[in-house]
């Protein structure tokens, strides 16, 4: 009887945890779901066809081959963008070239980057652009919702859902906030603010994480590496976001590490994992390297 009772309680202890872990992996599938969805938008990152550093002074801009820029979609002769010795940059439309900047027919207008709240937005048919401020250098970022990437694109590979990778961190804040160096998949090199980092164990181990984080309260955002990069997952870095940090804890669910936007196309500019976040470790959660055409 004695056993019996026994067992009955183990079982009943072991129920509701299979019940949690089964929520859990619903959790994370529709998360999952929803990443796709995000990804694969007529805007998301596998319409980038573009990336177009600007050189001083004015560019001719279409797809013929004899524009100073050619871009792989849209009309053959757009008209030319210019940058300016006060490094703004400026678009002139060719008459007659069906054009709109943010919505609206013109034949001229100045292009605001993607540093301010909403960058001027280009678009012809499928095809779109405006222009991004990498190290301090103008470039047009050019998409196109009909890209092959898009329409072809071969899904993304992921390890099984497993809530051991779930792991409550301890926050700990630094007394001064550090600037730490961040190098990006162009060699560039910018600084980045952190406040404080998320130490935890796993097998038996101590590690920290260093996330970067905009403000107090702002979302958490680490750039990682582990033994798996360039094994199983993409070689350069995975993503991992995180809740700001509550009682002195952050969740890492490393189950909801992503890949960044290069891994899925060339024409992206991405950074790379300081020093600190690169793990000694495989983990095995997340997504892996992406199968298709990158």
């Amino acid at each position: 009887m004695r056993t019996l009772l026994a067992g009955l309680f183990l079982l009943g202890g072991l129920i509701p945890a299979l019940a949690a872990d089964d929520d859990y992996r619903a959790e994370i599938e529709a998360w999952r779901a929803h990443r796709l969805e995000r990804l694969t938008a007529p805007d998301g990152w596998l319409t980038l066809i573009g990336l177009h550093f600007l050189p001083a002074g004015e560019s001719t801009l279409g797809r013929a081959a004899d524009n100073a820029i050619v871009l792989a979609a849209g009309p053959d002769r757009i008209g030319a963008v210019t940058l300016d010795d006060k490094g703004r940059v400026w678009l002139r439309v060719n008459p007659g070239v069906d054009v709109r900047v943010d919505g609206r027919a013109v034949l001229s207008a100045e292009l605001t980057d993607d540093r301010a709240a909403a960058p001027t937005l280009v678009t012809s048919g499928t095809l779109s652009f405006y222009v991004v401020n990498r190290g301090g250098q103008p470039a047009l970022r050019v998409k196109d919702s009909a890209a092959p990437r898009r329409t072809e694109f071969a899904g993304i590979d992921h390890f099984p859902v497993d809530p051991a990778w779930r792991i409550v961190a301890r926050w700990e804040p630094f007394l001064r906030p550090r600037e730490v160096p961040i190098m990006n998949t162009l060699g560039q090199e910018s600084s980045a603010l952190v406040l404080g980092r998320a130490v935890f164990e796993r097998d038996g181990r101590a590690f920290a994480l260093l996330p970067i984080q905009e403000s107090l309260g702002a979302p958490l955002f680490f750039i990682i590496a582990d033994l798996t990069s360039g094994e199983s997952t993409y070689a350069a870095a995975r993503f991992l976001y995180a809740d700001p940090p509550e009682d002195g804890k952050v969740v890492l669910d490393f189950n909801r590490a992503i890949n960044p936007p290069c891994a899925f196309t060339p024409f992206a500019t991405c950074p790379l994992p300081p020093e600190e976040n690169r793990l000694p470790i495989a983990v095995t959660a997340g997504e892996k390297d992406y199968a298709g055409e990158h």
